[in-house]
């Protein structure tokens, strides 16, 4: 029986808190922010811990100090002043048509009309909240703190609905905006979410809103960083480890390649996801918790709206700020949804030209992004998928790699002719890119299994897989030559980064005919470039 108790099923502080449950102190943070900043926007992927942060100010700021013993806040806050807190939970009026959102809402404000009165005589949202606040502050002595917990959830659902979009926005605009007009009344205003909206637009006359998401001081303040993993969580993962039979090295690998690779900044921390973490470390496995929790129907649901593959064609793309970080509904691509929602994080940062490169952060998002999208891009079912997996694996791990190619060429053989148009299939730029996609997908679901490395769908198409034994590195030309692809191998030095880890180095070269539509040639050598099979059809 596990030493831990882990809040996998609840966000709520105060439980957490009374029950001894495993928790990761932000306290710190949390101070800072209230003391430096009256009004303050964070937004981070769904799952990320924003709902437990929102419930940690809450009870900070109702004065409940006993629940904060032990915490870093304890040496810095003095007095544990009790304010009047009004928390929205938005996620609660998501799905909802605008009268059913109202009366969600309308039900949230008599919770707190009830403790501290109202006037009758207010009829909209607007002015009933207006009224609490003020009513809050005659009936305690102190200001009001608000907080809004997942400002866009009701908008996201009507994204591509400009009409009912802009009739929710409205309604909300008349809500959010007395935050505005009753700042002389409040004490702090806190406000999460997953997206930006116009600039904010129903937060627009709320000219110091202080954005903090992309401010490296606060880039662990919703996560787990891997300080923390190293110190706080230590423990946790020692247990993990015994309970796999794994070495420490082992666990901590395993869950910084499934969990970990999220930035939030130009200098952010290293940021793990914390709820596939803490699930993984209860459950003591390695399952892909944030896809499972239903992420995926959510993301297709607005993909459907682009092109599907182009959600892969950003892992590795690099661009500048104001081309991820915008309003979703402007956007052209589908870029800023995926970095907002957590799917692309930022990789690296170039202060020169000011340019981010953006990727898939880590096992989990990756394998969940291909697995869940090969089936409608490639019009094959899943089970097929996850064949081809086992065939190609099962190949590799014994060594042999044309038995692995033999496995992908057969699974090509099965793939509809009408998923590529004949605007496409005619324009070589697009057959290119179309069959770098195909291997791209394949490497990467076979990355739950052997370790792989696939480069970029839009740069080189190139791919490393490793088993303890062997080192697999392959390049792929569609129309060109398996001479060129092993050239390219060996002027580009793509094995060189891993010769000192002692596997016997395979190289092969790939070539896919746009006309055969299928892998017609491959030759697969050794470090030497000495021939071990070569195959033509």
């Amino acid at each position: 029986m596990s030493r831990f108790r882990y809040p996998v099923d609840t966000d709520q502080f105060v439980l957490i808190r009374e029950k001894g449950l495993v928790y990761v102190d932000k306290t710190d943070l949390m101070f800072d922010l209230v003391n430096r900043y009256n009004y303050v926007f964070l937004a981070r992927p769904r799952r990320f811990g924003k709902s437990l942060l929102c419930n940690t100010f809450k009870a900070y700021f109702q004065g409940k100090k006993e629940l904060f013993e032990g915490l870093k806040i304890m040496d810095m806050e003095k007095e544990w002043k009790i304010y009047p807190v009004l928390h929205f939970d938005m996620s609660d009026l998501k799905n909802y048509n605008i009268q059913e959102a109202k009366s969600n809402l309308e039900r949230q404000l008599r919770t707190y009309e009830e403790i501290y009165g109202n006037d009758l005589e207010s009829i909209t949202v607007g002015a009933r909240f207006s009224d609490l606040i003020h009513n809050a502050n005659k009936k305690t002595g102190e200001k009001a703190v608000v907080i809004f917990d997942e400002y866009d959830a009701p908008l996201m659902r009507l994204l591509y609905d400009k009409e009912q979009l802009e009739g929710m926005r409205t309604f909300l605009h008349g809500f959010y905006q007395v935050v505005k007009q009753e700042g002389a009344y409040l004490k702090f205003v806190f406000i999460t979410g997953v997206t930006k909206f116009s600039q904010m637009s129903i937060f627009s006359e709320l000219n110091n809103l202080k954005q903090v998401s992309m401010f490296d001081e606060y880039s662990g303040l919703c996560g787990i960083t891997q300080k923390e993993l190293d110190t706080v969580l230590r423990p946790c993962v020692e247990e993990y480890a015994e309970a796999l039979d794994i070495t420490l090295e082992k666990a901590y690998a395993e869950l910084k390649r499934n969990y970990d690779g999220y930035h939030f900044s130009e200098k952010s921390q290293d940021i793990y996801a914390p709820y596939s973490v803490l699930n993984a470390l209860n459950d003591k496995s390695t399952r892909h918790y944030w896809f499972e929790s239903g992420t995926m129907t959510s993301l297709i649901e607005h993909l459907k709206h682009y092109p599907l593959k182009t959600a892969l064609e950003y892992d590795g793309v690099e661009v500048g700020l104001n081309e991820f970080n915008i309003p979703c509904e402007d956007a052209e691509t589908p870029m800023p949804l995926l970095y907002q929602s957590g799917y692309l994080t930022i990789d690296s940062y170039d202060p020169l030209l000011k340019t981010y490169t953006l990727h898939f952060p880590n096992l989990e998002v990756r394998e969940g992004m291909v697995s869940g999208l090969m089936p409608l891009i490639l019009k094959r079912s899943t089970a097929d998928g996850n064949s081809l997996v086992r065939n190609m694996a099962s190949s590799l791990f014994k060594g042999y790699l044309p038995g692995a190619l033999s496995a992908l060429r057969s699974y090509i053989t099965k793939i509809p002719y009408d998923i590529i148009t004949k605007q496409e299939w005619d324009d070589k730029d697009s057959r290119e890119s179309f069959y770098k996609l195909l291997m791209y997908m394949a490497f990467s679901m076979l990355n739950s299994i052997v370790d792989t490395e696939v480069k970029s769908v839009l740069g080189r198409a190139d791919v490393v897989a490793k088993t303890k034994t062997d080192l697999f590195v392959l390049e792929l030309k569609v129309d060109g030559s398996v001479d060129n692809a092993l050239a390219q191998i060996n002027s580009k030095g793509y094995a060189i980064p891993y010769e000192s880890e002692g596997r016997k180095v395979t190289k092969c070269g790939v070539n896919i005919s746009s006309k055969a539509r299928n892998i017609v040639h491959w030759r697969v050598v050794d470090e030497n470039d000495n021939i071990i099979d070569e195959q033509k059809f």
